[in-house]
């Protein structure tokens, strides 16, 4: 017994060489698997927001799209054509590449395996969604009750933006030639943004400014750009490869400061980033 019992020590003690040996050459840094932050953007802009129509499907890579959002950091983001799963990557991809944390809000109005993946019996969820640096509250999504050729609908959150509490809508109306649609959605839209004296509205709103189905929406709040509207398209930039206007930043009782429109590589949407003075 005794013999056994010195056995055990030599043997532990051993391990234990060896496990000190071992670790001394072991490389330094951070173990594998560890994300280290490249090309870090800092700290977001916290007035800053921005609405972007990723493509769906377009099969981009979440990384080269989280590049896009990290290069303008805004406080907010509205998605549009948004599968759960894509969102997840590209919030992670921001926080672990970029070092900006998003908390994030869904507004699903479909499930499609053949945009988001999955399985046939569980696919993904489809629709909207909002990042936001700041914790957001009293999250609504609701389907429109026509979506025209595909299930469409908006989202609202309230949030800080530039400091403030405000409401955050984010909304994707019906496809291209189904006006009439578009004109019931915005109805129902244009009825929740009266609740609210002061709110943000993103999205893409698939009309240009001078399409009758957007005149409830311009009743009540005016383009982050002063010198577009339905009597100016002339100086409304376009927001598409196409050439037209079709994503917007709504603002009702909020004062823009800039904006700018950033063509991207990875959507046939361009970003559209606005600066907003919230006091």
């Amino acid at each position: 017994m005794v013999l056994g019992r010195g056995m055990r020590v030599f043997t532990g003690a051993l391990i234990v060489t060896c496990v000190v040996l071992v670790g001394s050459r072991a490389p330094s840094g951070p173990p594998s698997g560890t994300s280290v932050p490249a090309e870090a953007a800092g700290d977001v802009v916290p007035n800053r927001v921005m609405t972007w129509n990723i493509c769906n499907p377009c099969e981009e890579s979440s990384v080269d799209q989280a590049a896009e959002i990290a290069a303008y950091a805004p406080q907010v983001i509205g998605l549009q054509e948004a599968c759960v799963r894509d969102v997840e990557k590209i919030r992670d991809d921001l926080e672990s590449r970029h070092g900006l944390v998003y908390h994030v809000e869904y507004g699903t109005v479909l499930q499609s395996w053949g945009r988001c993946g999955g399985v046939p019996w569980n696919p993904g969820a489809y629709g909207e969604a909002i990042l936001s640096a700041a914790p957001m509250t009293d999250p609504v999504s609701v389907e429109y009750p026509d979506g025209g050729s595909e299930d469409r609908g908006y989202m609202a959150v309230t949030t800080t933006v530039g400091g403030e509490r405000l409401r955050v809508f984010n909304t994707h109306l019906a496809e291209r030639r189904q006006e009439d649609v578009r004109a019931d959605q915005t109805r129902v839209l244009a009825a929740e943004i009266t609740r609210h004296k002061r709110a943000i509205v993103l999205g893409d709103f698939n009309a240009v400014p001078t399409a009758s189905e957007l005149s409830r929406i311009w009743k009540l709040a005016a383009d982050v750009d002063p010198r577009c509207g339905p009597s100016l398209i002339d100086a409304c930039k376009p927001t598409t490869d196409w050439q037209s206007k079709f994503d917007y930043i709504f603002l009702r009782g909020i004062v823009p400061l800039e904006h700018r429109v950033h063509p991207s590589r990875y959507s046939d949407h361009h970003l559209l980033q606005a600066d907003l003075d919230t006091t």
